[in-house]
């Protein structure tokens, strides 16, 4: 077999000097370089993620006092809802208690004006009432007045239809002056 074929100038290395030799190289940086570069991106990542747990935690933080917040916010506005309902509800029952208050007043007022039509229809039939009988009794005495009047005037024609048969001349004459003489007395 064949040996490879090993480039001289890269792996060569003695240096007269100090006795060191040189080992491989990579981007042009040896390995005590890469060492060093290696151990700088540890350090940086050590202090970048030493503080990233706090820049979490801080975000974390923030969002719980937001949250918090709204939380806070969400009482405040449900307390204010319930005393609207406490209040709606006082408010209704305060409505319902005055409707019922009017409708009470009301009926009451109804009642009163019912009483008060049926005492003046009563008084008003009463006094009507009263009114046909004075005038049923008026017109009773003046038709008793006028069958009496009647009566008188068929009982005196009569009597003088009976006495002027029966009577002879001088009582007619004094009965005619008994007559006048009463009438003068009525008159004066």
């Amino acid at each position: 077999m064949a040996e490879p074929s090993i480039d001289t100038t890269e792996h060569q290395a003695v240096t007269a000097a100090d006795g060191h030799h040189e080992g491989p190289v990579l981007l042009g940086f040896g390995a005590e370089q890469w060492v060093s570069v290696s151990m700088l991106i540890f350090f940086v990542l050590a202090i970048i993620l030493g503080k990233l747990p706090q820049k979490i935690a801080g975000a974390l933080d923030d969002r719980i006092a937001g949250v918090r917040r709204q939380l806070d916010e969400a009482k405040a506005i449900r307390g204010e809802a319930e005393a609207l309902l406490v209040e709606a509800g006082r408010a209704r029952d305060a409505a319902t208690a005055d409707a019922a208050a009017i409708v009470a007043r009301a009926e009451s007022e109804a009642a009163e004006l019912v009483s008060a039509s049926r005492k003046a229809a009563e008084l008003t039939i009463e006094r009507r009432t009263a009114a046909a009988e004075a005038k049923i009794g008026a017109a009773e005495r003046a038709a008793q007045a006028d069958l009496r009047a009647d009566v008188a005037r068929r009982v005196t024609a009569a009597a003088a239809t009976l006495i002027a048969g029966h009577a002879d001349a001088g009582l007619q004459a004094r009965l005619a002056d008994d007559a006048i003489a009463g009438l003068e007395r009525r008159l004066h």
